[in-house]
């Protein structure tokens, strides 16, 4: 999108520069506007919008939750004013409040419910928000490419708690993620 937003940026400079340098050298005014309707109102606009519907089917179609193999599931239950994460793992269910751990590389589908009032689940830089009701689960496909820690927080106003309400997330290699699931939290 920057890229598009750029290069759109330019062409209108330079179409307004040209129609300075235009108007400065005396030329006549007989221009047809035509061409100028048609390809900058009707042809450019389509272009544009048709590429960036394309990359955002592209990039929602990757990240619609869909049961797999390799997907990791996990529960994150919120309430007045913490998350807590559930998930499977050999020794049974490891629960954690605060943190979710998730291993590097492999979609995780957070199933999001509220025990309170309406929260929503956001951590930047692994996806958007998504909203925790009472009474429902939401699911929020997530993906984390490196190891590291990231951080987020709850973005729904959900009381005098909400700025404490934050979470991290840990992204395990392959090495770390076992070791989690055997039952070594860092």
């Amino acid at each position: 999108m920057l890229i598009g937003a750029a290069a759109l940026f330019t062409l209108t400079m330079a179409l307004l520069a040209a129609a300075f340098l235009r108007r400065r050298a005396g030329a006549a005014a007989t221009m047809r506007p035509g061409p100028w309707l048609v390809g900058g109102g009707l042809v450019l606009p389509a272009l544009v919008l048709s590429a960036l519907l394309a990359f955002a089917l592209a990039t929602g179609e990757r990240l619609l939750p869909r049961p797999g193999a390799d997907v990791v599931t996990v529960q994150a239950r919120a309430a007045q004013w913490a998350w807590t994460f559930s998930q499977q793992g050999p020794g049974g269910t490891i629960e954690r409040v605060g943190t979710l751990d998730i291993p590097a590389g492999r979609p995780v589908d957070l199933r999001l419910s509220s025990a309170d009032v309406i929260h929503s689940f956001w951590v930047p830089r692994l996806a958007g928000k998504l909203d925790a009701i009472p009474g429902r689960v939401n699911t929020l496909r997530i993906e984390a490419a490196e190891p590291g820690v990231y951080p987020g927080q709850c973005a729904e106003f959900c009381g005098s708690g909400h700025a404490r309400m934050r979470v991290r997330v840990v992204v395990h290699d392959a090495a770390g993620w076992a070791a989690f699931l055997q039952g070594a939290t860092p």
